[in-house]
């Protein structure tokens, strides 16, 4: 089978969006598929091109044998909308435009977050006849709104009809979460033809490992009890509660037994930075975005891993990739989002929830976790047994059968 995806977001990328895609066509192509990849010159999320790429009308490179297509868009960084939006409509023209030459595919999957891509791959099936296929990873424009970004308005209306149309017109829907299968059922959507694959981990990658010494002492963590979030700092993420908990946590007698670590990039790293400093947080250690390769050394350092989003009822729907690089690497979970993922941290025992927004439960958990080693045990333990009904090599077998079904119905 010949398969043409198109994603903005492609390793050496590290969010979510870039590993899940790399991961499942690694693992297409090693049966034996033939898998293109469209997308642009990596630069998320700060907006300036990775080092050995440039902005160009199109390159084209072959990773792990997947054929990646690289075209040239408006880039931004993940800040500003009226910029991003751009960003995001440069490379649905130029992903349409490169889409429709080299050989037919048997079917076009396009992913969000945002669906000016998914537009972009409706509109190669429908030149090239084939199958679309919607993989569906958030809500979009609803999370737009959920984060304050825009408010209820006709452009949002507009962008909600053209949501449900992309919907109707894929031959699947290849979701995330079962709360986005339910949202999409009540809105009209056949609930038939839409599957849900969650996201995964990759578990060759991520697996349990000692702190490196080296590393812990050029950070001024050696001795320290380690809790940090790994990802992208965004307006959804409500990171300043964190800052609150760290600020609780230095006054308290044995408060500098504890580090709060925050790694990675993003629209509200700079104001984080300020805040901290600000309030002398003296405990809280900010380090950039590292390379793929270098991401599990530094989950590694990690007592427990902090996974927040901000108190809205949209992210009761969503689960953070980032729980099942958690379980993978056996790191206990203190986990701040309400719902499907919170049921998940629950039945598979390897975490402890904590309210959202509540800087002072977050360390009321924290502290829990950390005066208790035997609890600790049993959670690292439950996360490596939990990964192995997360692990990414099934979820790619699973999405591919849902593809598979898509193209078959056009060959029938």
């Amino acid at each position: 089978m010949r398969i043409l995806f198109l994603t903005d977001n492609f390793p050496p990328e590290v969010n979510a969006p870039a590993s899940r895609t790399h991961e499942h066509c690694r693992e297409w192509v090693a049966l034996g598929h033939e898998v293109t990849v469209i997308t642009c010159a990596p630069n998320f999320p700060t907006g300036r091109v990775f080092p050995g790429y440039r902005n160009r009308l199109k390159q084209v490179e072959t990773v792990d044998g997947i054929r990646v297509v690289r075209v040239w868009t408006y880039i931004a960084a993940n800040s500003g909308f009226g910029r991003r939006v751009f960003d995001y409509l440069s490379f649905m023209f130029s992903a349409s435009f490169a889409g429709l030459f080299g050989p037919r595919p048997d079917v076009v999957v396009g992913t969000s977050p945002q669906f000016f891509t998914a537009c972009a791959a409706w509109f190669v099936g429908a030149v090239r006849r084939i199958p679309f296929v919607f993989e569906l990873r958030d809500l979009w424009p609803e999370s737009i709104k959920a984060v304050g970004a825009m408010g209820d308005s006709f452009a949002v209306r507009m962008l909600e009809k053209i949501e449900l149309f992309l919907y109707r017109r894929s031959a699947r829907v290849v979701s995330v979460t079962h709360s986005f299968r339910r949202n999409l059922a009540a809105r009209g959507i056949d609930p038939g033809k839409i599957a849900v694959v969650t996201n995964g981990v990759d578990m060759k990658r991520f697996q349990p490992q000692q702190k490196d010494p080296a590393l812990l002492a050029s950070l001024g963590l050696t001795g320290k009890f380690v809790a940090g979030y790994i990802g992208t700092h965004g307006l959804a993420h409500g990171l300043e509660t964190l800052l609150d908990a760290a600020a609780k946590l230095r006054d308290l007698p044995d408060g500098d037994d504890f580090r709060i670590v925050l790694l990675g990039d993003g629209a509200q790293k700079s104001a984080l930075k300020a805040r901290a400093q600000s309030a002398g947080l003296d405990n809280v250690v900010f380090i950039d975005s590292v390379a793929k390769d270098e991401v599990a050394r530094y989950w590694a350092l990690l007592d427990a891993s902090i996974i927040h989003l901000r108190k809205t009822e949209l992210f009761s729907t969503v689960i953070p990739s980032k729980l099942f690089e958690c379980m993978g690497m056996g790191i206990p979970v203190l986990h701040g989002v309400a719902g499907e993922s919170a049921e998940i941290v629950e039945r598979e025992a390897v975490g402890i929830p904590f309210e959202s927004d509540n800087a002072a439960d977050l360390v009321e958990k924290l502290l829990r976790l950390a005066r208790d080693a035997g609890l600790r045990t049993t959670l690292r333990e439950n996360c490596r047994e939990a990964a192995t009904r997360y692990d990414r090599v099934a979820q790619a077998h699973l999405m591919l059968a849902t593809l598979s079904e898509a193209a078959g119905r056009r060959r029938s």
